[in-house]
């Protein structure tokens, strides 16, 4: 059996600095990438990976249904609903392209499985940002989400309570997992599954979408959310290749 191929998106940023010493002033700017965690944790367990950090994504992302097809499973992780709806050539040369999101949203529907794991551009994201609700992705996703701000930041860390350690998904890994320090706040479809909840809230939610199948993995796979603790914990490429696995098998 051939290994499951994930396309992994987002999980890097840009970052502009106003540096003030005295009256002088100068600006710097830097560039990183989060990836590294899941991407490897995939790869050590026989997942094949090919990551598209979001300044690539928004001219790269896949544009028809033959080259999303190339891929099991797609993740989308604090990449914006912006980034995936607006392609550079739409915004600065007026061209008609594609509508990447109805794409993928029919890509879901005919076998295929879809991720978004959270951040400040996930779900709805810090200040209603990330964009998502009201957009087909909403439809896909096996979770309804808020109008606004939908982060919930918890600085002394939160403990999830495992809600169905019989799944696929959660069977085999411990019920006591590492801590976060945040989360986006969602609310599961009637005919999803909840596997795993934190602060009472959805963690990781599962579900159907026609004949493929999503999931919402509500806080981080990287930090600052992700927790070191959760990046280092020796189940995290059994709960990342286990999640993936199963969405590729809709």
């Amino acid at each position: 059996m051939s290994a499951t191929e994930v396309l992994l998106v987002g999980e890097s940023w840009q970052t502009v600095e106003l540096h003030v010493k005295g009256f002088d002033m100068f600006y710097r700017g830097d560039y990183t990438e989060g990836a590294d965690h899941l991407r490897d944790a995939l790869a050590a367990e026989g997942v094949g990976v090919e990551y598209m950090p979001c300044h690539e994504a928004a001219s790269d992302f896949p544009e028809t249904p033959d080259a999303l097809g190339a891929y099991d499973v797609v993740v989308l992780s604090d990449i914006g609903y912006d980034t995936l709806a607006i392609p550079p050539s739409t915004f600065n040369d007026f061209e008609r392209r594609p509508n990447r999101l109805e794409l993928l949203d029919r890509y879901v529907r005919d076998g295929g499985g879809l991720l978004m794991i959270g951040g400040y551009m996930s779900f709805q994201g810090i200040k209603g940002e990330g964009g998502y609700r009201g957009s087909v992705l909403e439809e896909t996703l096996p979770v309804s989400l808020d109008p606004f701000d939908d982060r919930v930041e918890r600085s002394e860390g939160v403990v999830p309570d495992i809600v169905d350690p019989d799944h696929p998904i959660t069977r085999g890994l411990p019920d006591e997992w590492p801590h976060f320090l945040g989360y986006n706040r969602v609310a599961p479809d009637d005919d999803a599954t909840t596997l795993a909840r934190v602060n009472g809230d959805p963690l990781l939610v599962v579900g159907d979408h026609g004949h493929g199948r999503a999931g919402a993995f509500t806080s981080d796979c990287a930090p600052h959310w992700g927790s070191p603790a959760f990046t280092d914990w020796g189940h995290y490429p059994t709960l990342w290749s286990n999640v993936v696995g199963w969405l590729a098998d809709g």
